[in-house]
């Protein structure tokens, strides 16, 4: 529990950081942001949409900074996050309508990247110079290649040319959206491809680094003592791939950021309805507090994983409940 505790304590700070970095965003910016945004408003402004405006920036750029940063926090805990000037409308209904589309294909390209790399690595790693070795070059390639462009190359060939895969968005249009199956199965077929596109280019780093850790631990006593006692192979297999797996879990959290920002470009190819078009939107259109909504959700997004691996590898590896001392 203390560990945990110093862990909690450590993602809190790292929280702070995140939202005062995202407050001093347009304020680090040259011009006035104010200004600019009530600019492009077309139309006679009126003096609640003004208000809105300065709420967002803290109350206004009159006042000093330390009272806009704390009357942003003071927002941010009633789930206020301004007014989108771009879409006339809240950035927290805007985010709720779009951020659970990049974290569901986040999640499941995250959660497949990560569990078919562990298997083939572990399996690579145990029958280490076979046949099989032939997947890391094949795998290595995919990796070195960016996330939009595999994913551009296989809209392209996949779906405009061979019609295996829908072309664009995340279901069909014919379908109106809500939990039904055909509505279901519209989504997964359209998910398909950004999947496919995302776990193709994330798979080779988790196989890569499952196989030279799994040729570390075959290489243990207490692997070679269970092969020596005659102990059943895929015991065997289990054992040392529960110690080889550890990395992997610590490297999650990292890897997650990477996917989170692949992703957003893959939404852009797919015209897949998440928060990469938006972001790019709002920042042609200069439309600072959705910036800062959409900024502040990756980061919570990311936080929350982090907290999740960490939670994991506290549970797999008991050695680590005791690193802290009383």
């Amino acid at each position: 529990m203390r560990l945990i505790g110093h862990r909690l304590a450590l993602y809190a700070l790292t929280l702070w950081v995140a939202i005062t970095v995202n407050f001093l965003l347009p304020h680090l910016m040259p011009g006035n942001p104010i200004q600019t945004m009530i600019g492009k408003l077309t139309g006679q402004v009126t003096p609640q949409e003004i208000n809105a405006i300065r709420l967002s920036f803290g109350g206004g750029l009159n006042n000093s900074l330390i009272s806009q940063y704390f009357t942003y926090i003071g927002q941010l805990l009633h789930g206020n996050l301004g007014v989108s000037i771009t879409q006339s409308a809240t950035v927290s209904s805007i985010l709720i309508s779009h951020v659970p589309w990049t974290i569901g294909l986040i999640g499941v390209s995250t959660i497949i990247s990560f569990l078919v790399g562990t298997v083939s690595g572990a399996l690579l790693g145990w029958t280490r110079g076979s046949r099989l070795d032939s997947l890391i070059p094949t795998a290595t390639f995919f990796q070195a290649v960016p996330y939009f462009f595999l994913g551009t190359v296989m809209l392209l060939v996949f779906a405009s040319n061979l019609r295996w895969f829908p072309v664009l968005g995340a279901y069909s249009q014919n379908l109106v959206p809500g939990w039904h199956w055909a509505f279901v199965a519209s989504l997964l077929r359209y998910g398909e491809l950004p999947v496919i596109s995302i776990v193709l280019s994330s798979v080779a780093g988790w196989m890569l680094g499952m196989r030279n850790m799994m040729i570390t631990m075959v290489a243990e006593d207490f692997v070679l003592m269970a092969i020596a006692m005659g102990l059943p192979k895929r015991k065997v297999i289990m054992a040392a791939a529960r110690n080889a797996v550890l990395p992997s879990i610590a490297n999650l959290s990292l890897a997650i950021g990477l996917v989170v920002s692949g992703a957003l470009l893959v939404e852009l190819v797919f015209n897949y309805p998440g928060v990469g078009d938006l972001l790019l939107n709002a920042i042609s259109g200069q439309d600072y507090p959705l910036i800062q909504g959409i900024f502040l959700c990756i980061t919570l997004t990311v936080l929350a994983a982090n907290l999740l691996a960490d939670l994991v590898y506290l549970l797999l590896d008991p050695r680590t409940r005791t690193e802290v001392a009383p």
